[in-house]
């Protein structure tokens, strides 16, 4: 070998050498953006189940309620056709004190602004509850969208220094910023794409 052509091999060594720096330094980059998505994306799907359980929870309170006020509202009712042919007074003003009662007790299980336990309150907060759900699993979506585009653009980056296909390389930096955007959306504006 003469010492033009180990002159042009170490130069091409070099040159090689430094590709390798960038496309080992795109794969860190990308490496680190996949930890990041794939953490906030546990986080959101973390998230999701809380809000649907907290849901869930509330709209079966809010049932139970329901049905307790539908049966003492029943009750004050049934109660009311049968004082109407009571002709004892004692009994009639003990049926109207009981249907007062039923009565106060189905307003109480309508609404409850003090507890925060009327149906009106827990449909409420089962409403905010599902909504909470919905922007978690939307985040959820994009993070693994951006953790898919963050993988394949290691795959890509690392088949780049066995292939020497440039092209490769930047399509991994495309699927970078991709994964970035999608992140971006996710923490931000999670409902613009319409993933789930």
């Amino acid at each position: 070998m003469s010492a033009h052509e180990s002159m042009k091999h170490a130069e091409h060594a070099e040159h090689a050498a430094g590709e390798n720096k960038k496309i080992a330094l795109l794969i860190a980059v990308l490496a680190l953006f996949l930890a990041i998505s794939e953490t906030l994306g546990k986080s959101a799907h973390t998230e999701a189940n809380h809000e649907h359980i907290n849901a869930a929870s509330d709209w079966e309170f809010f049932q139970a309620k329901k049905i307790r006020g539908t049966v003492v509202q029943t009750a004050a009712e049934l109660t009311k056709l049968i004082q109407r042919s009571e002709t004892d007074v004692a009994i009639k003003a003990a049926m109207q004190k009981q249907i007062e009662d039923w009565e106060k007790s189905a307003a109480r299980y309508a609404s409850e602004p003090e507890t925060g336990e009327g149906t009106a309150q827990l449909s409420a907060r089962a409403k905010h509850a599902e909504h909470e759900r919905d922007k978690a699993a939307a985040k959820y979506y994009h993070f693994e969208l951006a953790s898919a585009a963050f993988q394949i653009g290691i795959v890509l980056a690392s088949t780049t220094i066995i292939t020497g296909m440039l092209a490769l390389f930047y399509v991994s930096g495309l699927l970078t910023l991709v994964g970035i955007g999608v992140t971006a959306l996710g923490v931000w504006w999670p409902h613009i794409l319409r993933l789930h």
